[in-house]
């Protein structure tokens, strides 16, 4: 059974949700299905490609600087 969920976001988050489901042919609602589900079941049923497989524990965690991957995504998202 599907139901009416109302959420309140950013409009420029709205538009870029709805650009992005456009981009991928899906609706919004879709998309956000899609989100959830992920969420709740995490990515242990995810098929990964076997390139993306190959690189699976590649790194170690002492081998990221997590400091500079923060400031990274800072000074590009904010």
């Amino acid at each position: 059974m599907q139901t009416k969920l109302t959420l309140r976001l950013e409009e420029t988050l709205i538009q870029q949700a709805k650009s992005h489901a456009k981009q991928h042919d899906k609706s919004l609602s879709q998309v956000v299905s899609d989100y959830f589900q992920l969420l709740t079941n995490g990515t242990k049923n995810t098929v990964l490609p076997p390139l993306t497989k190959s690189l699976v524990g590649v790194l170690e965690s002492k081998d990221v600087d997590t400091d500079d991957y923060k400031k990274h995504l800072e000074e590009k998202y904010l």
